[in-house]
């Protein structure tokens, strides 16, 4: 009963945001990243078939047991609540107590998601390495962009989208002190075990090649068989 109150809650709120002049100011980030269905004209509500279709989607952007690893509540939300920094369409939510942010986050908690999640999701979940993220991952991220920025031009320089230290003036390279901070702040970008619900490997990625519609840097990777891309998903995966 409690998990068809919830669903019923998400269809709702993703219906609003299809109909409603306020929600037209700021859609939901499932309806952003073309995960929710356009309501029928002149509907106000989803008919069932849709609301499955919309669950299968939505369910991609949700870590199942952890609201804030789940791009759809943390890209939305505040910086100074606990949210990420991306989310072309505005902060929807200031405080992690909005009510509308307890429904999803009561959501993602409960089993209805985990119920639909294919069984591997319920395997161990890996360790991260930091020696692989030293020589094999820092590099990637510090390396220049053909076309655009490299990562670190602007994710070192403070505010709520930095995840990198500033390179010491004329070095090239991380300290070993730094490689750990940056070990530490990168590590809330992913979730290990899973490339693809990692905002890291998410964000840069082509949507065509299955990355999200955020990252205001541009898309780094057309396709997931990229070098670098591959690389980041063996560490996430635990190698």
């Amino acid at each position: 009963m409690v998990q068809a109150v919830l669903l019923l809650a998400i269809a709702t709120l993703l219906a609003q945001a299809s109909h409603s002049s306020f929600a037209s100011a700021r859609p939901l980030p499932a309806q952003q990243a073309g995960s929710a269905e356009p309501l029928s004209p002149g509907s106000t509500t989803y008919t069932e078939e849709q609301s499955r279709r919309n669950f299968e989607r939505v369910r991609r952007l949700v870590v199942p047991g952890d609201p804030l690893k789940s791009p759809l509540l943390i890209n939305p939300l505040a910086g100074e609540a606990g949210g990420s920094h991306w989310h072309g369409g505005g902060k929807h939510w200031q405080s992690q107590d909005n009510p509308e942010w307890q429904t999803l986050a009561a959501w993602v908690r409960g089993g209805s998601v985990a119920a639909a999640a294919p069984a591997s999701s319920a395997a161990k979940t890996p360790a991260l390495s930091f020696e692989f993220f030293k020589t094999r991952v820092q590099p990637i991220l510090v390396s220049p962009r053909t076309g655009n920025a490299r990562c670190t031009a602007c994710h070192s320089r403070g505010g709520g989208n930095a995840y990198l230290e500033p390179l010491s003036p004329g070095s090239t390279t991380y300290t070993e002190e730094q490689s750990r901070r940056n070990f530490e702040r990168v590590q809330r970008l992913v979730v290990p075990g899973d490339p693809l619900k990692s905002p890291l490997l998410l964000n840069p990625l082509d949507e065509e090649a299955g990355g999200s519609h955020w990252h205001g840097g541009g898309k780094h990777w057309r396709s997931q068989n990229d070098p670098e891309w591959q690389t980041l998903a063996a560490w996430v995966r635990g190698s």
